[in-house]
């Protein structure tokens, strides 16, 4: 098995668990760094009634590393996985099955799994009874973030509640799953467009509900344009409206130590502004990934979404420039690194929508491109081929090298 140690900052949804998969055919030594921001789903309804930070997208990337090499540990992947009727009489029911132990998901769980597991069921349960005050709504509710919630507030810790989590579903113990601020507090999101109009709120920036409490349709092409361009996003006190409100917690020092001791930096496709950029602008952040010599690759998105409409190649590499670098933040908390100091590699899905603008990017000091077979996904539109990223991805880490075409026509090459 492949050995060097890589950093992913990557969204925890669909986007990048295809990749996942196949990954861990290649290596299991992974840090996963995963904002905590995401306030959609039924992990708004988490945070609405219970507080604390988000950890639907941390739940989804345990459940993608989990063991399933056993008939338990895909039982233990399947409860953990398992998602509650829509109609909100039929999840309430399905719910006191589950939590009472009755429901056919526990088949297969043994003894000790099934009483640890339904103990922090138990007790999430528990804490919502506790807070009468607030109905709480089981509908399309995820068991997974259930259980997770229940861990984090035995706990009070959300390192502790993974390492359970990381435990039960018997992640490999060189893989790490890393919240990007290890809070027990809740996290909210802003947005700040060239307009100046602030937004609140991830769901509110990427996949606007209009106020209706109703599945998110994640679709590419699902939502309206935003009135003007990102400029940047960062957080806010979790009653805050406007730039008054901008809070600036710390980044996890673990974080922080696998940045300084990886083989390679990659920013996974997903969400730009809302699912990459939270876990780029906390300090320490920027000035740690600069002072690396090593790979320090983006996966370009095969398709556009709300928050990225109009951009190039190049635009991307800037927003993840100005997210490192605090550009818009408040200038004492600034640096001024050039593009190529974050970023010194592209792997971009053949016959993607994003245009590769390869002069700007050569101007930008990255003259490293390369072009991966692809697949189209029915919902999110063009998307890497998972084998062929993966063998894309080893190639360029196991050849350590990344060196400068003298022609601009060189920048794209493809591997296969």
């Amino acid at each position: 098995m492949w050995q060097l140690m890589i950093c992913l900052y990557c969204p925890g949804g669909t986007a990048f668990n295809g990749v996942v998969e196949e990954l861990k055919k290649v290596t299991t030594r992974v840090a996963h760094v995963l904002p905590v921001s995401d306030d959609g789903g039924s992990t708004a309804e988490i945070v609405r009634v219970l507080g604390g930070p988000a950890v639907g997208d941390i739940r989804s990337r345990c459940l993608r590393l989990s063991d399933e090499s056993t008939s338990e540990a895909l039982s233990v992947r399947t409860l953990l996985g398992h998602r509650l009727p829509l109609d909100p009489s039929e999840a309430k029911l399905e719910w006191y099955q589950i939590v009472e132990g009755e429901h056919t998901l526990w088949d297969g769980v043994s003894q000790p799994y099934r009483e640890t597991i339904r103990a922090f069921l138990v007790y999430f349960h528990n804490e919502i009874l506790r807070r009468s005050a607030e109905m709480f709504c089981f509908t399309n509710g995820s068991i997974g973030n259930f259980f997770f919630a229940g861990a984090r507030i035995f706990f009070q810790s959300l390192d502790a509640a993974i390492f359970l989590f990381s435990r039960v579903s018997q992640i490999p113990a060189e893989s790490l799953v890393l919240p990007v601020i290890s809070t027990n507090d809740r996290l909210t999101l802003g947005c700040e467009l060239w307009d100046g109009t602030i937004i609140r709120g991830q769901n509110e920036i990427s996949h606007p509900s209009n106020g209706r409490k109703e599945v998110v349709n994640k679709d590419c092409n699902s939502c309206s344009a935003l009135p003007s361009r990102i400029k940047r996003v960062f957080y806010m006190s979790s009653e805050g409206s406007n730039l008054l409100h901008e809070v600036f917690p710390e980044a996890n020092r673990t974080v922080l130590e696998q940045l300084s001791k990886v083989d390679c930096i990659v920013y996974a496709m997903g969400s730009l502004f809302t699912s990459v950029c939270p876990s780029l602008v906390l300090r320490g952040i920027g000035e740690t990934i600069a002072s690396r010599s090593i790979p320090k690759v983006l996966l370009l998105n095969g398709s556009h979404d709300r928050e990225t409409t109009g951009l190039p190649a190049s635009g991307f590499v800037t927003a993840i420039t100005d997210s490192l670098n605090r550009t818009y933040g408040d200038p004492d908390k600034s640096l001024k690194n050039l593009p190529k100091d974050y970023v010194n590699a592209l792997l971009v899905p053949k016959g993607g929508q994003i245009p590769l603008d390869v002069k700007n990017l050569a101007s930008q000091g990255i003259f490293h491109v390369v072009t991966v077979d692809s697949v189209r996904d029915a919902k999110t539109g063009v998307i890497f081929d998972s084998q062929s990223l993966i063998q894309a991805l080893t190639s360029l880490i196991s050849g350590r090298r990344l060196v400068e075409p003298d022609l601009l026509t060189e920048n794209v090459e493809s591997l296969y």
